[in-house]
């Protein structure tokens, strides 16, 4: 049965394979970008099938979040699976170690990290839920969080911080809306191969992992489509690592 997907940051990268992913099940597909209007419209077109929309919107103002999730809700005829995808990423532009940029420069790139990844997550994912306690049907909910959250960011901070808050709240909605027949997980990729990083992939990369090369897209895609399927409803309040045995946690 067809069902309704709105994932965020599908311009490209993880995003976009998440779409694709989804759209060759059968299922309707919200297309949201933040700023890549041109490269959300190629995901969109590239998309198999009928019935997706494309939604923009940034997620770091609470107002916008409610609009993207009511836009999509109406676009789609109701949202089934939330994927929080959307991220400010790590990037020499972001990259803020202690000793390196200036309070005013810290103060600002860990705002809008925290806006983003995190509180605009809380945000889109308390939307979506209302809407599917008001028609009383059960859903999925998805957050794609990092290696990062267990394995540190020193030169970004703020990046594996709102990377592990997301991890925790996941778990939280897990508990709470478990009784609404809504079920949340979230995934922990480590260093995927995505148009935005494909410059930085060297050989370190590839050594951090014993299989000798970093992940894809369309691995993080497929767990998280099991993940919002019904077959993984008592995975609720799972983080599932995927990174390649890169990273081992307890």
């Amino acid at each position: 049965m067809s069902r309704g997907v709105l994932v965020t940051g599908a311009s490209r990268g993880i995003g976009r394979a998440v779409a694709t992913a989804f759209a060759a099940r059968g299922d309707r597909i919200a297309v949201h970008y933040g700023h890549r209007a041109a490269d959300a419209e190629e995901t969109l077109k590239a998309l198999p099938g009928e019935g997706h929309v494309l939604i923009g919107g940034d997620l770091a103002d609470p107002e916008a979040a409610r609009k993207i999730a009511d836009a999509a809700e109406a676009g789609l005829g109701g949202v089934d699976v939330l994927v929080n995808n959307a991220a400010v990423a790590t990037s020499p532009e972001t990259a803020h170690p202690v000793a390196g940029v200036s309070y005013a420069d810290w103060q600002r790139i860990w705002r809008r990290t925290v806006d983003v990844n995190l509180l605009g997550a809380a945000n889109l994912s308390y939307c979506v839920a209302r809407h599917l306690i008001g028609r009383g049907v059960p859903g999925r909910i998805v957050n794609i969080g990092s290696r990062g959250a267990f394995k540190g960011e020193p030169d970004h901070p703020a990046y594996g911080a709102s990377k592990a808050a997301l991890h925790a709240l996941g778990q939280s909605l897990a508990v709470s809306l478990a009784p609404h027949g809504i079920s949340v997980t979230s995934v922990a990729p480590g260093f995927t191969a995505t148009e935005r990083v494909a410059a930085r992939i060297d050989d370190d990369l590839r050594a951090q992992s014993p299989f000798g090369r970093v992940g894809t897209p369309e691995e993080v895609a497929a767990a998280v489509v099991y993940l919002a399927s019904a077959e993984a409803t008592w995975a609720s309040g799972a983080i599932l690592d995927l990174n390649g045995a890169s990273h081992l946690r307890m």
